[in-house]
């Protein structure tokens, strides 16, 4: 993959170096030679790009996540196909997976740390699920924990776009297993709540340093997910809240229907217990922690109350009950000190009163086990049928457009064809209210027969009513093209450039109409991209003649930078200018770059001196010792500037070397550093401004 290494995408991407490698992409950082900041690229790897159904939904899908704006979201900026390379640009963070942070801190957290992160969770989840996106593949390792203490989620839609190809879904689905949802391990179709589900995982390895669910192999962990419950977090460590035990074990119900039903939802029961730690809440008909000393048992099909309906147990199913459950661990009273309560030891009874044992608990306890097993063999078969088996089917989804979702549900070709229509979020559009204006996948297009592609996600439009121009200010260009594109109003959107002193480069300076005007479909719209500050033109007096001194501060007064060329001379004294790079008249544009040739007077005479050593030649002493006071050579240095982190997008850094402006440009503060090169001859009095004020100043 080094080879990418050095290559430029769409004219503007340069990758950098290589920084990690994941199930379906490599990532490279780079440089946007448009807006000059370093991001990540995403490039999908070869064997995955050679499938074009994959290569269209993982275009699709990122551009979905490209419209997810929110501060606890990894950002995405551009999704292209440069040269034949599909990939995704992206915000380059400066941080650690929160697997690893956990993994720096002893691989558990403190409660109120874990409050602190699994917030942000369900805030980024809030966002998306909002917008009808769904991660799907919530874990630790796509969590970055950035150095001010925020977090952001990562690598949303990307697991969405992995269930076109079946055998990359279930290695992805394996790879995951510890955070998978019970509906995600059995195949079903999975909404919201499973990222609610992966969340509470987490929040509970957090708060315990372990997973709920350990085994020998990915498939044994996930029929745990289906059929168990975990030990609850407070037998792990009893200095956790009780309120946070209940928030955790409700997101982690394996009844999907017992479960939070938002992301909202827990974010209130979350913000509740930060006012009130010693809240209690009451979730009638959760089990949180099994019963007494049984913490962990065998539920859903297994269960004895499933097994008899509620009703009378026969022993055998009383036995089956036994040796579904886990033997009890001593209770913490049981010991002291080190040494363990003696229980009397029950005496043995006459030969002639024992009684014959009773074979059905072997009789159930077999039986458990054979269930376990075909258990594990449907889960295998299921997962890997699609790799065995001949070339899969394929069926053509039928268009929904224009139809109501009952409509839609009660067509023949969705009948015949058992396709599940699932409701999106509403959209706005000049279509009727109510009707399907969109769909995923699209209409007439075939597909392999499985499970995922029979349900077919409808979004509904919400007619025009509400809908108004939205505020595109300081938005990247590509951002608010896509925004208005969304609409669905067919609008003629124009584009003009303006310089601006406060805007960067291919961002929204203004737009026509003003945020919050109503729109009609059709309607113009225009927005004025701002080329930076403007560069004005400045026509170059002779500098030949003239002191060094006298240029530089003319050069610098006309916002132009000045190199330096120090050169003996025989005829013109010391510090006057004897050649200038650009001829004088000349028109530059602001901010251009003079050299200017400055003699350093006549040149030193040898030293007659004889020497012992006749290699020595004394024209190296000038430099050293005939001459001290003599310039130095012209050197450079990159600075490392820290950009605020106060809630500012942006800032305007400024950089003058002796008074002279060397640097000057808006950079968002989401670079967290900006690297400028400077050039001087020292000793050289550098300042640093960041939004007009003087941040630093040093000397070289």
């Amino acid at each position: 993959m080094d080879r990418y290494i050095g290559k430029l995408l769409d004219n503007r991407y340069e990758i950098l170096e290589r920084v990690g490698t994941g199930g379906m992409a490599v990532v490279f950082k780079g440089l946007d030679h448009r807006l000059n900041r370093l991001v990540a690229i995403k490039i999908l790897k070869e064997e995955l790009a050679q499938d074009a159904e994959f290569r269209r939904r993982f275009h699709e899908e990122s551009q979905a996540v490209a419209m997810l704006s929110h501060p606890n979201i990894m950002a995405v900026y551009d999704v292209s196909r440069s040269d034949g390379i599909d990939f995704i640009v992206m915000e380059l963070l400066d941080g650690i997976t929160l697997k690893q942070y956990m993994q720096k801190k002893g691989g558990k957290l403190s409660w109120k740390e874990s409050l602190h992160f699994i917030t942000q969770i369900m805030k980024a989840l809030s966002h998306a699920h909002s917008r009808g996106i769904i991660h799907r593949d919530i874990k630790p390792h796509n969590i970055m924990v950035l150095r001010d203490g925020s977090i952001k989620v990562a690598d949303f839609g990307i697991a969405r776009v992995t269930s076109a190809n079946q055998n990359t879904m279930t290695q992805e689905a394996l790879g995951s297993v510890h955070y998978i949802s019970p509906e995600q391990a059995r195949g079903s179709h999975i909404d919201a709540r499973s990222d609610i589900y992966s969340a509470g995982v987490v929040l509970y390895e957090m708060l315990t340093g372990r997973l709920p669910y350990e085994g020998d192999s990915p498939v044994a962990v996930a029929i745990q997910h289906i059929n168990s419950v975990p030990l609850s977090p407070r037998e792990l460590d009893p200095d956790i809240p009780e309120a946070l035990e209940a928030i955790t074990m409700k997101a982690m119900a394996s009844d999907v229907n017992k479960r939070y039903i938002s992301a909202d939802a827990m974010l209130s029961d979350l913000e509740e217990f930060r006012k009130n730690p010693n809240i209690s809440f009451d979730f009638s008909g959760l089990d949180l922690t099994g019963e007494g000393d049984e913490p962990t048992q065998i539920i859903g099909a297994n269960t004895p109350s499933a097994i008899t309906h509620g009703g009378h147990r026969t022993p055998s199913q009383q036995a089956m009950e036994d040796a579904t459950r886990r033997i009890p661990r001593p209770r913490p009273e049981d010991t002291h000190s080190g040494r363990r309560r003696e229980e009397p030891r029950p005496q043995p009874r006459p030969e002639a009163e024992e009684e014959p044992r009773s074979p059905w608990p072997i009789v159930a306890a077999v039986g458990v086990i054979l269930v376990f097993l075909v258990g594990i063999g449907y889960f295998l078969y299921t997962a890997l049928a699609g790799s065995w088996a001949a070339a899969p089917q394929e069926i053509t989804v039928p268009s929904l457009i224009g139809y109501t979702v009952e409509e839609a549900r009660e067509l023949p070709a969705v009948v015949e064809g058992n396709f599940t229509i699932v409701e999106g979020e509403q959209q706005s559009s000049s279509e009727e209210e109510g009707t399907i204006v969109s769909q995923s996948p699209d209409g007439e297009t075939t597909v392999t027969n499985t499970e995922s592609n029979r349900t077919i996600t409808v979004h509904v439009s919400m007619g025009l009513d509400d809908i108004v121009m939205p505020d595109l200010y300081n938005q990247e260009q590509t951002m608010a093209l896509q925004m208005l594109e969304q609409l669905n109003l067919n609008l003629d959107i124009r584009t003009e450039e303006e310089p601006s002193e406060d805007v960067g480069a291919q961002r929204v300076l203004r737009q026509e109409p003003e945020a919050n005007t109503p729109l009609q479909e059709g309607d113009t719209v225009t927005l004025y991209i701002s080329t930076g500050p403007e560069t004005k033109p400045v026509t170059l007096v002779p500098f030949i003649g003239q002191t060094y001194d006298w240029a530089a501060s003319w050069l610098s007064e006309n916002n132009l930078k000045v190199e330096r060329r120090d050169v003996y001379d025989d005829t013109v004294a010391e510090g006057v200018v004897i050649d200038q790079s650009i001829a004088s008249g000349t028109e530059v544009a602001e901010g251009a770059t003079i050299t200017l040739t400055v003699s350093r007077g006549p040149e030193p005479e040898p030293d007659p001196t004889p020497s012992p050593e006749p290699s020595v030649e004394p024209s190296e002493e000038p430099e050293s010792s005939a001459q001290p006071s003599a310039p130095a050579e012209t050197e450079s240095r990159t600075l490392n500037i820290p950009l605020p982190n106060d809630g500012r997008e942006g800032v305007q850094v400024r950089v003058e070397v002796n008074g002279v402006e060397q640097f000057d440009r808006w950079v968002e503060t989401s670079l967290l550093m900006v690297m400028p090169t400077i050039e001087y001859v020292p000793p050289a009095q550098v300042r640093v401004y960041i939004d007009g004020e003087l941040f630093s100043e040093e000397t070289y």
